[in-house]
């Protein structure tokens, strides 16, 4: 049986995820996936002299959950010698995102993870940019790629069900390279490699996950792969093979600056602006 190290390295090659001279940017939460694709990087980067790893860490502002996160992912870093950067939610939009759950709250139009991967979204690409990186790699992993593809078939998204694959597609206007190390390993691995190899990560779940569809497609994949083993390997390799004739039935997607921040958009304004320049409206 292979390790998840090894799985990992044949992910990584069989999507030509990174170069030998890549910048990468980890996004870095502080939970079993993203700490365990930090110490799975970092054995990596060893054999690549001129390969640079820095750790990015957002700080959505979630009281009594994130600051033992950033914690736990600031000694991570420490303990591999890997730089870190903290780039926080109400230091870039002047919000945290209890702030923004009490101004929404009454609207009932969105969760509170809906907005966060909004904004969460943004901050990533606005902080690997500004260490210059070519390449942001994320901790998305098999369970959460199966969830996704779900998530998009019952909102109708097919745009998103283009644009969300294991390696976004390089040069994408404004947006630094996303790939995804973990998307070919099962969240209970992952979870495993941390426990035997003695990884410290935050045990506590975000206080808001259980408020989305999300969680309801994870109990219901879950139920669905102790049944029928495999099933979400199945899922994702279907996707795989779908996703071409869905990009050409798409179109080319194009992208430009947001008239408001500079960030890439498909339309004038991005959804983070327009969710801020919303919640301007709601405090009034």
């Amino acid at each position: 049986m292979k390790s998840v190290e090894e799985k990992v390295k044949e992910t990584i090659s069989r999507y030509r995820m990174f170069r030998p001279t890549d910048k990468i940017a980890v996004a870095v939460s502080g939970g079993k996936d993203s700490v365990t694709l930090l110490h799975i990087l970092s054995q990596i980067e060893k054999d690549f002299p001129k390969t640079k790893l820095t750790a990015i860490t957002i700080d959505e502002g979630i009281h009594g959950y994130r600051s033992e996160a950033v914690k736990i992912a600031r000694e991570n870093c420490e303990k591999l010698n890997v730089e870190h950067k903290v780039i926080s939610f109400k230091k870039l939009y002047g919000y945290e995102l209890d702030d923004v759950v009490e101004i929404t709250r009454e609207l009932g139009e969105l969760t509170p993870c809906s907005y966060c991967g909004v904004l969460r979204r943004k901050a990533l690409n606005i902080a690997a940019k500004s260490i210059s990186a070519t390449k942001l790699a994320t901790a998305h992993n098999l369970d959460d790629e199966t969830q996704t593809i779900l998530l998009n078939i019952i909102h109708g998204d097919a745009v998103r069900i283009a644009r969300v694959e294991p390696t976004l597609e390089e040069g994408a206007g404004g947006f630094v390279q996303r790939v995804k190390p973990f998307c070919e390993i099962p969240e209970n691995e992952a979870a495993l490699y941390a426990y035997l190899k003695k990884i410290r990560f935050q045990t506590t779940p975000c206080p808001y996950r259980y408020e989305a569809m999300r969680g309801d497609i994870r109990v219901m994949l879950n139920k669905l792969e102790v049944k029928y083993p495999g099933v979400k390997f199945t899922i994702f390799r279907s996707m795989e093979r779908l996703r071409p004739a869905i990009k050409s039935a798409v179109g080319k997607i194009e992208l430009r600056e947001c008239k408001n921040c500079g960030e890439p958009t498909i339309g004038n304004i991005c959804k983070p602006c327009e969710t801020l320049l919303k919640l301007k409206q709601l405090k009034k």
